[in-house]
């Protein structure tokens, strides 16, 4: 499976950066032709299950996620959410964690093992590069206000 592994730091202290990355409904409106239904009553915890819709018309296919990781940042500790990916077409899992860094701001550490059913694996370096691309553009967009 390819690894993606992304390192972002950001002026927002921790709570607010958790805040805006695990605001589910945005991250649909950061990736191209995609819209995030949430199937799981607010707020987010363990347990909350959302859908990434990608595609156009009748051309679509679904990322169903669950949260199965739930650890809001506290005080001066990091913050961690785990996503399981339990699509037909999209498997894996995704972390990310926000630690508060001295002073002001945090650093954001996303990770994510993506595989995408029937593509071959001898594809798995373009899938990370397009993967590394795509979710760098969507968490810089989703840590501005």
């Amino acid at each position: 499976m390819p690894v993606i592994r992304i390192v972002h730091r950001t002026s927002a202290p921790a709570a607010e950066a958790w805040s805006r990355l695990t605001d589910w409904e945005r991250h649909g409106a950061q990736v191209p032709l995609t819209r995030t239904i949430i199937e799981t009553a607010p707020p987010t915890h363990q347990g909350t299950i959302f859908i990434a819709r990608t595609g156009v018309g009748r051309i679509t296919f679904d990322d169903p996620m669950e949260v199965v990781l739930w650890h809001p940042p506290a005080a001066d500790s990091p913050g961690l959410v785990r996503l399981e990916k339990r699509g037909r077409v999209v498997t894996g899992w995704a972390e990310i964690e926000i630690r508060p860094l001295p002073g002001r701001g945090s650093e954001v550490h996303w990770r994510e093992e993506l595989r995408l059913r029937g593509l071959p694996r001898v594809l798995d370096p373009l899938v990370a590069a397009a993967g590394r691309l795509l979710f760098s553009r969507a968490l810089t967009r989703l840590l501005e206000r």
